[in-house]
């Protein structure tokens, strides 16, 4: 098989030419059909989180061991099974849930591997979808995805499932507010669309890339807003009819933080999801005399990946901008998104 690797952060991914690995137990060995790119696999090539004021957190800290073939956000066909697997066939085609725990703490066992102190991450401490084929460790983490096209279902491994799982952090505010989103990337773009499956009230779209306001404006976003103009807020508030409700931060730095905070009612919710980093300072008394929730969220589970897969089914979404390259561009994507050239998702194609 053909993968790439980071080898050394910060360097470009090698190609590593090897034999397909042959499934034991209960994996389950797919063809890669479809590998998005993901903001977060900056970060893990970069080899390092900026956590502010000078200070970061290194990736190999963290656990993760190089080489690394990196790619959570998989489509694949199978093409192997272990003599313990059971619930899908050579043949197959399933989407792949990367968000893998150790599947035996109190944490796995209720339900929420990404929050497990022991990760298993496809694509982060184990190999992803970089590459023509992968291993996944049991069949239970396949999830059919119906009429979708291979590169319309991989990304929601991650983009969706990390836009799902915040908007359902702001529980029924999402139907009776606007939510106000930091960032129009993929995630952004994909969370407009989720927001319109689930029939909510709609989306105030934040970003300072004139380009990625507009591609959220044909997204279905009620309003978009550049967060450099000198009254942004009152923008915001403006759009919102009133101080904001509701509001998610695909960003996560500085300035996004301070303006999604301020921007607040008093029982507002504030959703951080993005790494892009650094630090804040808060009026501590403040948060409790607002009622002010300030919550971080950290992709889904695999309920609710399940539970996307179905609402998209339903309701199919607006498709977000969607460029498939093949394999071998995928370090060229990687400098693109450093760059900030990528508007919506970039999906890689090694089948093709």
């Amino acid at each position: 098989m053909r993968s790439f690797q980071v080898c050394r952060c910060g360097e470009p991914m090698q190609l590593a030419e090897t034999a397909n690995p042959k499934p034991a137990g209960t994996e389950v060995l797919l063809k890669v059909l479809a590998a998005g790119v993901c903001h977060s696999d900056l970060h893990i090539w970069e080899g390092f989180y900026d956590l502010g004021a000078g200070k970061t957190l290194n990736v190999l800290d963290r656990g993760v061991k190089l080489p690394l073939t990196m790619g959570h956000e998989n489509v694949g066909e199978v093409v192997a099974v272990g003599p313990k697997a059971r619930g899908v066939k050579v043949g197959d085609k399933r989407l792949v849930y990367p968000w893998i725990g150790c599947g035996t703490c109190a944490v796995c066992k209720r339900g929420d591997d990404q929050l497990c102190t022991a990760p298993r991450f496809l694509g982060v401490y184990r190999d992803g979808g970089y590459s023509t084929h992968m291993m996944v460790p049991h069949a239970r983490y396949l999830v059919p995805y119906g009429k979708l096209k291979p590169e319309q279902a991989a990304p929601l491994a991650c983009s969706g499932l990390t836009a799902y799982g915040a908007l359902k952090k702001l529980g029924n505010l999402v139907k009776t507010e606007p939510v106000v989103i930091y960032g129009a990337g993929g995630l952004g773009l994909i969370c407009i669309s989720i927001i319109k499956a689930m029939k909510g009230k709609g989306v105030i779209a934040v970003d300072i890339d004139p380009v990625k306001r507009e591609a959220a404006r044909r997204q279905g976003a009620i309003a978009t807003i550049d967060p450099k103009a000198d009254d942004a807020l009152a923008q915001i508030q403006a759009a919102a009819k009133g101080p904001v409700w509701a509001a998610v931060d695909f960003v996560g730095n500085a300035q996004t933080a301070r303006l999604g905070i301020d921007s607040l009612v008093k029982g507002g919710k504030y959703i951080i999801v993005g790494l892009f980093g650094g630090d804040i300072t808060l009026s501590l008394p403040l948060i409790p005399m607002r009622a002010t929730t300030i919550q971080g969220s950290y992709t889904g589970s695999l309920k609710e990946l399940t539970e996307l897969v179905a609402l998209v089914g339903k309701k199919p979404l607006p498709l977000v901008p969607t460029t498939m390259v093949k394999l071998d561009a995928a370090q060229q994507v990687i400098d693109d998104i450093k760059a900030g050239k990528v508007i919506g998702r970039t999906v890689l194609m090694p089948a093709n």
